[in-house]
């Protein structure tokens, strides 16, 4: 087992692209243009001033922040001490980042001023609120200024954790993901083999770098092989068009809805002839991930001579498969091999459940659940044994979602073993939301399901069964949600029930509910 060193902290890549790449982009948001040097030192001034707060090793440290450079300094700075960085969907209500930073005990939050709001509401409501806190922007700038930089990153260990990323429950409460230095690593070493990185490519950033896509895959492997990423905070189609054809980006992630709004506008302008579109002739192709691409939405890009490059992966284990370039069309509704480091099975549901010697793999074209395992799988989730022991099976991760293998190893997506749906690329678990209205008063019973939707591809419907002698209508608990839910949650529609159809056991049959 490798011995703690400087070299396996994921901040030691900062540190030695700024000695070896000189003025070389690192990052460009919307204020800031950052060369690798100059990055390695707001990173190195940023931990050394979480050290004198009392940050250290093992402490988790919140950040409620957009698609900023403070994000990514932030993320490098609490790995520079070894402490646990915790990415905040800022799109949470209150409650629900109140709950992260109580179940994490995080002893830090730095947040921006946007989202003052939301951390003070989190923060008032919390057990225990963060000790230290620091807002973006001028608090921030003096804080670096206080302080010389560290010299080096803390020694750590591969298997030491480096990220919390919590995910929605499947029962009731978000856990969170706990991923090492040695992930981030691996996974890096995947997409620099998978997306061809090199260093001199620069690479957008649109998608939330509070979720896996936006940091995991897209950002972290970009800053290891010593290229230049572009962010942007919110997705708008001339904006990002624009910045495409400024910087000559390489290639960009999404969410299919992002994709879909994208080339409907580009459509949209070659249709109007009222402008040009910008040149788009420095992309090699668009990665799409976060749900299956549909096939007209391959081809629609294909018309316009983009490569809609399709991958799959979780917030557990980050890119598990890619569908290469050349078979983009070939393969299209497929989402590819398997990457170079993970071990692969579909396994036969009616296996899964017992010892790990027992599991079947599925024959082609038979349906299965994907387990994975190998050094992008995480460590476990935090402060959940029963949780962790469900998931990871000797070393193996259950997945939870279904598919097929083709006999040219080609892997689609067919269901999930789990009721979990993806709204606009957000991972949504009934069991969440369901925990949430069962709160109120008048609510009885309460079944969430997915129906289709044009825009985010699925939401939720809401089947509720009101308390006798109670009154509610679909405003009032939409209102109820609105205040405990991020929106992305919340059902679209609320259909009133007399009953719930059970089993004989007691169980709800969401599939009898499916024709609504």
């Amino acid at each position: 087992m490798p011995t703690a060193d400087s070299q396996h902290n994921v901040a030691d890549w900062i540190r030695r692209h700024a000695e070896a790449d000189g003025d070389r982009l690192a990052i460009a948001d919307a204020e800031r243009r950052l060369s690798y040097p100059q990055l390695a030192d707001r990173v190195a001034r940023l931990a050394a001033w979480l050290g004198d707060q009392g940050i250290g090793r093992g402490d988790r440290v919140a950040l409620l922040l957009g698609n900023r450079s403070e994000n990514l300094e932030a993320v490098f700075a609490v790995s520079w001490l070894g402490a646990i960085v915790l990415p905040v969907n800022t799109r949470l209500s209150p409650r629900e980042v109140c709950f992260l930073l109580d179940d994490s005990r995080a002893s830090g939050l730095i947040h921006e001023p946007h989202f003052r709001e939301l951390a003070d509401a989190a923060c008032k409501a919390a057990r225990e609120a963060p000790a230290v806190r620091l807002e973006a922007g001028p608090d921030y700038e003096a804080a670096l200024d206080s302080v010389p930089p560290l010299p080096e990153p803390a020694a750590v260990d591969p298997e030491n954790p480096m990220i919390l990323m919590y995910t929605s429950g499947t029962t009731g409460r978000p856990k969170g993901a706990l991923l090492p230095h040695r992930k981030a690593l691996y996974n890096s070493k995947n997409a620099e083999r998978y997306f061809e990185i090199e260093p001199s490519d620069v690479v957008l950033v649109v998608s939330p770098l509070f979720h896996s896509l936006g940091l995991s895959i897209l950002s972290l492997p970009v800053l290891y092989c010593g290229g230049g990423l572009v962010l942007q905070a919110h997705f708008e189609p001339d904006e990002l068009l624009a910045a495409v054809e400024r910087e000559r980006v390489r290639y960009l992630g999404a969410v299919p809805t992002v994709y879909q709004r994208l080339l409907d506008h580009i459509e949209h302008v070659e249709a109007s002839e009222a402008e040009a579109l910008p040149s788009l002739d420095s992309l090699r192709f668009l990665f799409v991930a976060g749900a299956a691409a549909p096939v007209e939405l391959v081809r629609g890009f294909e018309r316009h001579g983009l490569t809609l490059l399709q991958g799959y992966g979780q917030t557990e284990s980050s890119t598990l498969t890619c569908l290469p370039g050349r078979d983009a069309l070939r393969k299209a509704g497929s989402v590819g091999l398997p990457v170079h480091h993970a071990e692969l099975r579909i396994v036969d549901p009616a296996s899964i459940d017992g010892p790990v010697a027992a599991w079947r793999d599925v024959d082609v074209q038979e349906k299965g659940e994907i387990v994975v395992r190998g050094p992008i799988v995480m460590l476990g989730y935090w402060q959940r044994p029963e949780a962790t022991a469900e998931t990871l099976r000797e070393g193996w991760l259950r997945t939870g979602d279904l598919a097929t293998r083709d006999d040219e190893g080609f892997i689609t997506l067919v269901g999930r073993s789990r009721e979990m749906f993806i709204s606009g690329g957000e991972n949504v678990y009934p069991a969440e939301v369901e925990a949430c209205f069962l709160e109120h008063p008048a609510v009885r019973e309460i079944a969430v399901v997915a129906e289709p939707d044009p825009r985010w591809g699925e939401t939720g419907r809401a089947h509720v069964v009101v308390e006798p002698g109670a009154a509610i209508d679909a405003e009032a608990l939409s209102a109820w949600g609105r205040e405990r839910l991020a929106r992305f949650k919340l059902p679209t529609r609320f259909v009133f029930e007399p009953e719930l159809p059970k089993t004989a056991s007691g169980k709800i049959q969401k599939h009898r509910l499916a024709g609504v």
